[in-house]
Formats: C-alpha cells, sequence, structure tokens
C-alpha cells in the first residue's frame, strides 16, 4: 500500500506533469471508484484544469478553481502519464484528458481506490480529511498528545500506529520501521507507553519519513515506478521484509507475526 512518502512522491511528480493544462476529456469505465455524483464530476473536471496538488495524510488533493477533487490510492492505486492515443490497459478505470494530448490515467488492480470531487469550502468537514490525524514532523505532534491518544488503550502500539485519526499517513512499513528505531517491541499495549517512547516515536517518524521521501519511497510489490520514479527507500529497510535475517544491530533474526492482521516485523533483541 502506497504510504505518507509514497503519495508524496506521487503529488510532487504529478505537479511537474499536469498542473496548467486544460482538461478536454474524462472518462470513468468503473463507477463504483466515484464517490461524487458522475455527470456532475465529468461536467465540472472539462474545461477546468489543476492548478495545484495537496496532501493530507495518504490523501492526493487535485486543485482546481472552485474545487477539489480527492483521490486515495488505497492498496493499488497508481497514476500514469501517458498519450492519449495509448490504448487503454486493463486496470486503468479513469482517465482525464488533457488539452496537449496526454492523459493521467488511474489504475487500480483491486478498484479499492475511491475519487470524489468537492467545493472548496467543503473540504474541512469532509470525513476522510476531518478525522486525520497529525503528520510526522508536524509541530503539534507532541509526547502529551501521543499520551493522551495512548491512554488507557488495550491495544497493541503497532496497531495504534496504524490509526489515520492518531498519526496520519504512517501504514505498515513505516509503523514497523518507527517501531524499530524507537526500540519499542510492537505488542507492548498502547497503555503502557512512556512519555519518553512517545518522544522517541516522534523524532522516528520525522526523521524515517523525510529520509524516505528524499529517497522517492519504498518500492516493493504495491507500489512501483508508475510515474517514473523508483524509490530506493527499501535499501534502507531495518526490519520490514527480513524476516530470519540478521538485525543490522545485534544480528539477531528478524521475526514476523501478526498483530490484527498485519504482518509486523521486529528484532525480538533490540525491541524486547
Amino acid at each position: 500500500m502506497p504510504e505518507i512518502a509514497e503519495v508524496e512522491t506521487v503529488r510532487n511528480t504529478l505537479k511537474k506533469q499536469i498542473l496548467h493544462k486544460k482538461i478536454t476529456n474524462v472518462q470513468v469505465l468503473y463507477e463504483k471508484m466515484i464517490e461524487s455524483n458522475l455527470k456532475d464530476f465529468k461536467k465540472d473536471l472539462i474545461g477546468n484544469e489543476f492548478i495545484d496538488i495537496k496532501r493530507v495524510g495518504k490523501w492526493l488533493i487535485f486543485e482546481l478553481e472552485n474545487r477539489y477533487l480527492l483521490s486515495h490510492l488505497r492498496m493499488e492505486g497508481k497514476y500514469f502519464i501517458k498519450n492519449s492515443t495509448d490504448a487503454i490497459a486493463k486496470h486503468e478505470h479513469v482517465i482525464i484528458t488533457f488539452s496537449d494530448n496526454t492523459d493521467l490515467r488511474y489504475h487500480d488492480t483491486r478498484k479499492f481506490g475511491r475519487m470524489n470531487l468537492i467545493k472548496k469550502e467543503e473540504l474541512a468537514k469532509t470525513p476522510a480529511i476531518q478525522k486525520q490525524g497529525l503528520e510526522p514532523g508536524d509541530t503539534h505532534l507532541t509526547s502529551s498528545y501521543l499520551l493522551n491518544k495512548f491512554k488507557n488503550k488495550n491495544l497493541p502500539i503497532k496497531t495504534l500506529l496504524l490509526d489515520q485519526t492518531i498519526i496520519s499517513g504512517l501504514g505498515n512499513i513505516y509503523a514497523n520501521e518507527v517501531l524499530f528505531a524507537s526500540k519499542i517491541n510492537p505488542f507492548k499495549k498502547g497503555r503502557d507507553i512512556t512519555e519518553s517512547e512517545c518522544q522517541a516515536i516522534i523524532k522516528s517518524a520525522d526523521k524515517i519519513i523525510k529520509r524516505a521521501i528524499e529517497l522517492g519511497g519504498t518500492t516493493i510489490k504495491s507500489y512501483t515506478s508508475s510515474l517514473g520514479v523508483t524509490g530506493r527507500f527499501q535499501q534502507e529497510l531495518m526490519v520490514h521484509k527480513r524476516e530470519n535475517e540478521e538485525c543490522k544491530i545485534c544480528h539477531t533474526l528478524i521475526k514476523n507475526e501478526k498483530i490484527n492482521g498485519r504482518s509486523t516485523y521486529y528484532c525480538p533483541n533490540c525491541q524486547k
């Protein structure tokens, strides 16, 4: 699943390629992907242009003059830039054509991705955006904030880091890496997390996400070079996808166990 670093990489790449180009046509080949009225979705896009692309958590926000197009990639979503004359590939479900005869094509093998066109004044009260927690690097992401969110929680800290209402944008890869960098066992209950551990989470999340963005994200199974950008952060992963390999710090074998259905990689020695 594309996480915050991958979505930020997509945002930065698209900004260089599609801004200020007039939209001349919109094709929707899988209607369930569009949460707004389909007729209005097409009508409000055609004749317009994207003037900016923002991001909140894992949501891409394409800005038009009076509206925002919200897009979530979910598990397998990818964007491609292609010539309008190129054949439509399997799993290309939304095609936005520009006046220069290029397309922005949304490709999604599992069809989980969603788009919604809203008025600008509706953004803050849109449930998907409203419920997002603070992002790594946000000055409001403090130890007191996390302690308040974690208190009385009987869930494992790994599960809590995946809760987008607490920290927005972290997914399975970076939650595993943040916990390793913070020397916290992923099974530890939220209620038992200390203030110093909260500080470690904040520091590690900020450092890891910045580095991942710098390297274009992590290219693994569900995130590939769909826009000509191949992530390189997988070369720096400490635990994720390294089951039965030696820990780079202590040489203990990395374990992989399920926590609430999610593969959780950790070092049993460094994260006691």
